[in-house]
């Protein structure tokens, strides 16, 4: 019986193998594309937040490298910047799915995590003691757990009978990637019209990456074709560019959907089949990848028997209500992708009023405001931009806790034993660790389970959204680098151990589900 089976191979499914690998669990990812690769660029990057994870467990410099650092957050048609973000990576990665899948997948197999493609989920079956999941070949594998990352018709969230409630589709678009005719000239950038967007982005020998919104609303379930390409192409441009040879066709909608448990016994669901939205704000990539990074180590410690099953409904709890606002956000951005008089104005008052630096900040209305609508504006900006690049979120903390509980540890700079180290270095293998700033705390019982550093600090501690908070003297960090407990006389540093990481070694855990 294997630990845990994970259905998909795509960035979801590979951060969470990986999770479990350095958890020192057998997990084995089964998928359904027979050679792992990816039909098409699709995705074109990630923010902040999902550098700072890849940073956390040592991986970032490849990313990095093949990609493009940029401004990524918009908000209808404003560029959000967060250059002076507290953050070391204070910009967004352009860079397409079809190349951030290979570098994790690399990752993953230096880690020993077994791959098996070409093999289709037709059905699940659990009870008290595993799962156990049919192929398509008609093999049976039998695990202790299971994870569907399997997209949003997820044939693992349909077979545990996990709801899907949600926004019904409103429009759709088509995304392919076409050669375009010999001696045809094709507009480069952002086209925004009644419809919605449209762009063409060459990727290199005559290749262009298309995305176009239909007139009318197509089911994303129906077959994609060239001829609906041109049509839109045609409708859109006047010219269909006499696309032709594509790579891939395919179509997406505005239909915005939410699993309502992320947890069904033994069968969790994480990335698109937990949550599907129109990409307005580019997050989809990202909230997989967080989703991964807070499962892990949560059922890496439920399969070690260190905690009880009881601390996966944290998964739930915590990221079913930060993918939720995710979405809300994406929901209000598809009303920005239209272009008429109506949401022209809306764009324009937002970017002037709300995000600008015109509007009521200028001239004599700033007199009469002074530095206040200002500071309104870039409040704004700052909130926005941390919604979308994912550095706001603060998950549950105990009333009156520090304000850095629940949010995730700032990568500073820590003095130990005379040589400087990185916060997010110590986290490379997906342990929580006790760094202790001079208040003495001990890890006890809990020694082998969680690292402990002495260090020192004396810079200010900044937080996106939050700005300077008071320095703590202690902080307990978990492995997917949120902080579970700070030095503030709150909470016990023993009640957090036991909640996050399970009773103390000797306690018993119960296994079961």
């Amino acid at each position: 019986m294997v630990d845990v089976l994970i259905v998909g191979a795509g960035p979801t499914g590979m951060m969470l193998a990986g999770e479990l690998a350095l958890a020192g669990v057998e997990a084995v990812v089964l998928e359904r594309r027979e050679d792992g690769q990816l039909e098409g660029s699709r995705a074109g990057g990630i923010h902040s937040r999902t550098i700072e994870i890849l940073d956390q467990r040592g991986i970032v410099g490849p990313f990095l490298d093949e990609g493009t650092t940029l401004q990524t957050a918009r908000f209808g048609g404003t560029t959000l910047d967060i250059s002076d973000f507290p953050t070391r990576h204070p910009y967004g990665l352009g860079l397409w799915q079809n190349r951030i899948e290979p570098l994790l997948a690399s990752w993953v197999s230096s880690l020993g995590v077994r791959t098996v493609h070409g093999v289709t989920v037709t059905g699940i079956v659990q009870d008290e003691a595993g799962v156990t999941v049919a192929l398509d070949s008609g093999e049976e594998l039998r695990a202790r757990w299971v994870v569907g990352a399997d997209g949003g018709r997820s044939a693992v969230r349909k077979a545990a009978g996990i709801g899907f409630p949600g926004v019904e589709a409103s429009s759709s678009t088509l995304i392919a990637e076409v050669s375009i005719g010999d001696g045809v000239t094709a507009p480069v950038g952002l086209l925004q019209d009644e419809a919605g967007n449209h762009g063409m982005t060459p990727l290199g020998g005559g290749t262009y990456r298309v995305v176009t919104s239909e007139r009318e609303l197509v089911s994303g379930g129906a077959p994609a074709t060239l001829d609906d390409l041109r049509a839109s192409l045609t409708a859109a441009y006047g010219s269909d560019f006499a696309v032709h040879s594509p790579t891939w066709v395919s179509r997406f909608t505005d239909a915005t959907r939410q699993a309502s448990e992320y947890r069904a016994g033994r069968i969790l669901v994480a990335g698109d089949a937990a949550h599907v939205h129109y990409p307005a704000g580019g997050q989809g990539i990202g909230l997989g990848i967080q989703d991964a990074v807070n499962l892990g180590w949560k059922l890496a410690a439920v399969v070690r028997g260190d905690a009880p099953p009881a601390l996966l409904d944290t998964y739930h709890s915590e990221r079913h209500a930060a993918d939720a606002r995710a979405l809300e956000l994406s929901m209000a951005q598809t009303v920005l992708q239209r272009v008429d008089a109506r949401t022209a104005a809306l764009n324009a008052v937002l970017e002037r009023e709300v995000f600008g630096e015109g509007g009521a900040a200028g001239g004599a209305a700033a007199a009469a405001a002074g530095a206040g609508a200002g500071a309104l504006r870039d409040g704004a900006r700052v909130r926005v931009a941390a919604l979308i690049h994912g550095l706001d979120v603060a998950y549950a903390a105990p009333e009156g806790a520090h304000p850095l509980v629940g949010r995730r540890m700032p990568d500073l700079d820590l003095l130990v034993d005379g040589d400087l180290v990185r916060m997010y270095s110590l986290l490379h293998r997906a342990r929580p660790v006790l760094v202790d700033l001079g208040a003495g705390a001990q890890l006890g019982a809990w020694g082998g389970r969680v690292d402990r550093v002495e260090a020192a600090y004396s810079g200010a501690w900044r937080l996106p959204v939050l700005g300077e908070v008071a320095a703590p003297t202690a902080v307990l960090v978990r492995p997917d680098g949120h902080v579970a407990w700070v030095g503030d006389g709150v909470e016990p540093l023993e009640a957090a151990l036991t909640r996050w990481f399970g009773p103390a070694e000797g306690g018993h855990a119960t296994v079961e589900a």
